[in-house]
């Protein structure tokens, strides 16, 4: 399975036998993205298992939509888009999600230098931003594509990509800003 004539198959490779009726081929693809798929889906989502269902629903759609990848992208950023939808469309179903305001009093970390307590104060810090501006600063600054990359996976302007992601920097900012306070004290 993934080997062909003694090597890795690239994604586009693996894409095209699916594609064609190999029968492991996006099983592979699968395997091969599924970390970094699922990591995107719990940023993006609101939860773990709102992340593991849209994460199915995506898998879903990109098995059954392979034959009209356009091969003008790398399969990856594809598969980034897809997941991402799915995300949105998740969240748009479940409206009763409310988004507030970043306000400092919803992050007391006991120990802010410690690394899992930093961790969590970004991950909420993430999760109270608007889902369009999450998906855009997660695409840009965590996963690290490009703006342009991110505008055509979103599928809005680059504009569009580049305000969301500075709004999202500031309110992230404010947010976590006694990082950088208690930084300056040490």
């Amino acid at each position: 399975m993934g080997i062909s004539g003694g090597r890795s198959r690239s994604d586009k490779e693996l894409l095209a036998a699916h594609v064609a009726g190999d029968p492991y081929a996006f099983e592979e693809l699968f395997h091969r993205h599924h970390r970094q798929l699922y990591r995107l889906a719990v940023v993006t989502s609101r939860s773990p298992h709102d992340a593991a269902d849209a994460l199915q629903d995506a898998l879903l759609a990109a098995h059954r939509a392979a034959g009209g990848f356009r091969h003008d992208s790398a399969v990856s950023s594809w598969l980034y888009r897809i997941v991402v939808n799915a995300c949105l469309d998740r969240l748009r179903r479940n409206k009763f999600y409310v988004y507030e305001e970043i306000d400092d009093s919803h992050f007391d970390a006991v120990d802010p230098t410690s690394k899992v307590d930093t961790a969590v104060a970004v991950q909420r810090a993430l999760m109270r931003l608007p889902v369009e501006q999450r998906a855009a600063v997660v695409a840009v600054d965590m996963q690290g594509y490009s703006v342009a990359d991110t505008a055509r996976m979103l599928g809005v302007a680059e504009g569009t990509v580049k305000s969301r992601c500075a709004r999202a920097r500031t309110k992230l900012a404010a947010a976590l800003h006694y990082f950088a306070a208690d930084a300056a004290v040490e």
